[in-house]
């Protein structure tokens, strides 16, 4: 049987692919059982319910499943990493069912320090899906920890994580500056808040921070378009910070990866400080899963003559 069995397994949630001998996906499974939050059976179980009834094929799995806390805890690879370095670097366990699950190594800034798990799949992903991007190019993967990466020559130099997902929901619900989160969207609020974010000078977003409050006060914000603005503000906060440091760079391409509408208020966030960002790409993290295990010789590849056109 050809394929591959690829696990997305993080802290909240393990989502499962099943390729076929080609690279494509046939299957797609999801399960609200990360690390944190594992069913009666632990590891074992959880893989035996997102796979059951599928052929039995190599497993490879990315993500916090190979951290600390996770079911194996893989070392993290120091910077500059290759794509070939990550397969050189693949641990493996056996699993109770007598077949070995092969984990992928998170990477690791030292210069930071910061650290990244299953976000250098969704990177090997991106550039299997556009090549191109491997000369020179940034990243921005959107979420509660945000990832800026900087690739050149095929090899990730630099990262940093924003905590601007998390960030935004400790001020929503733990501090004065919460509003209606179910309001409607606010275009015009969020804009301001980015414009807020680019303009702040030395000061940044934290030194603006308060004035969601004050403009509420004021009678320029309704209470409903706070959430909007805040959102707004701490994006840009993370364009400033990028191009400050060098994160991003205006004439080299930056490219999306992630959920499309988080995507889509980092493309709104981008135009404010002319950046032209193109559509996220999807499905990095399969496609990262795929390219690492082809490399490795983890997976069992078709024929080139028996796969379909």
């Amino acid at each position: 049987m050809h394929g591959l069995i690829g696990l997305d397994w993080g802290t909240s949630s393990l989502r499962a692919y099943r390729f076929d001998g080609a690279g494509r996906i046939a299957e797609t499974r999801a399960r609200p059982w990360g690390i944190r939050q594992l069913p009666e059976g632990g590891f074992d179980a959880a893989l035996a319910d997102v796979t059951a009834g599928w052929p039995l094929l190599p497993r490879l799995a990315c993500g916090m499943v190979g951290s600390r806390g996770g079911w194996l805890e893989v070392p993290y690879l120091d910077l500059p990493a290759e794509l070939a370095h990550l397969v050189d670097a693949l641990d493996r366990l056996r699993a109770a069912d007598g077949m070995d699950v092969h984990l992928v190594p998170g990477l690791r800034d030292p210069h930071g320090p910061d650290v990244m798990r299953g976000e250098e799949t969704q990177l090997a992903g991106a550039l299997a899906l556009r090549p191109a991007l491997a000369a020179a190019s940034s990243f921005v993967l959107p979420g509660t920890h945000s990832k800026w990466a900087v690739v050149r020559d095929g090899a990730v130099t630099g990262f940093r994580t924003l905590m601007t997902g998390e960030l935004y929901a400790l001020l929503q619900r733990h501090s004065i500056l919460g509003g209606d989160a179910t309001a409607t969207r606010d275009d015009a609020a969020f804009a301001r808040g980015v414009a807020t974010a680019r303009d702040s000078g030395a000061a940044g977003a934290l030194g603006r921070l308060f004035t969601a409050r004050a403009l509420m006060l004021d009678g320029v914000l309704a209470p409903g378009a706070v959430p909007d603005y805040l959102s707004g503000l701490l994006i840009g906060e993370e364009f400033r910070i990028a191009l400050a440091d060098g994160l991003a760079r205006r004439d080299v391409p930056l490219q999306l990866i992630g959920d499309p509408a988080l995507c889509e208020r980092y493309r709104r966030a981008a135009a404010l400080f002319d950046i032209d960002l193109p559509s996220p790409l999807q499905d990095a993290a399969a496609h990262g899963l795929w390219r690492l295990a082809v490399q490795a010789g983890v997976a069992v590849t078709a024929p080139e003559e028996t796969r379909a056109c």
